[in-house]
């Protein structure tokens, strides 16, 4: 399995902390939030990463090197100056032909303590597959209608979420393939990868698979201080998912 780190955001939400260190590098318990995405997607079976990095990304490079440290081979697409936002980040990495195939997506702000080789399976054959977490609301703006094994409809940032029947929200989490960014994406342009999305899930063509466990994330203060709190105490949470964390919107990651 290979995943594709979404890496090359701004995140101004964290500054000044992001003022001179990219937010991967963030300390959390004493370790580079980076360390501990790393260390999880080892544990899960991953084998290969790729980091999409722009900001401040030579530091990255320059703490993970070439993964060895945590048993993973890693490699690296630097978009420099001009970032492209997420899906324009993924399309230079399949363009620089750093990614091929299948490949999980997640974003460089995510800690998502899954089961990953059922997600992986159960995208066998699909273009495209999300991950989704039943939300209602509940923790933040739900974003997803989801059905039968498929997203019909992604939208980020509808004000009339619930009217419409979203219940779930996009976990952060996804499958994608070589032959979806060529075709959904193109080159040389600044694209949220959301755009796509949402028009795959319009024409019926986005997989979905339900997780159970919440979400962590270090693009907000309270954010990086629940994932701080989880990994003190792991067995405690997972009972206790009376709050998802704070989501917000992914800065190029």
């Amino acid at each position: 399995m290979r995943c594709v780190i979404l890496a090359g955001g701004l995140a101004t939400r964290m500054r000044p902390a992001t003022e001179t260190i990219p937010k991967s590098l963030l300390k959390v318990n004493g370790e580079p939030f980076v360390h501990h995405q790393l260390s999880l997607l080892a544990r899960e079976g991953v084998s290969e990463v790729v980091f999409c990095i722009g900001y401040l990304g030579s530091a990255i490079r320059d703490f993970v090197g070439d993964g060895e440290r945590w048993g993973v081979r890693v490699a690296y697409v630097d978009e420099g100056a001009k970032l492209r936002g997420t899906g324009g980040a993924l399309r230079l990495a399949v363009d620089e032909s750093t990614i091929k195939g299948r490949f999980f997506t997640l974003y460089g702000d995510s800690y998502l303590p899954v089961s990953y080789r059922p997600v992986w399976a159960a995208a066998e054959g699909a273009e495209t597959l999300m991950t989704v977490h039943e939300n209602e609301g509940r923790w933040d703006s739900s974003n997803v209608i989801f059905k039968d094994g498929l997203v019909t409809l992604y939208e980020k940032g509808r004000t009339d979420a619930r009217s419409v029947g979203m219940r779930y929200i996009d976990y952060g989490l996804l499958v994608l393939t070589e032959d979806f960014v060529r075709s959904e994406i193109p080159a040389d342009k600044v694209l949220d990868l959301a755009e796509p999305l949402h028009r795959l899930s319009l024409a019926g063509r986005l997989r979905g698979y339900e997780v159970k466990e919440r979400f962590y994330e270090i693009g907000s203060p309270q954010g990086l201080k629940e994932l701080e709190k989880y990994l003190n105490h792991p067995l405690e949470n997972l009972t206790n998912a009376d709050r998802v964390g704070t989501r917000g919107n992914h800065e190029a990651e």
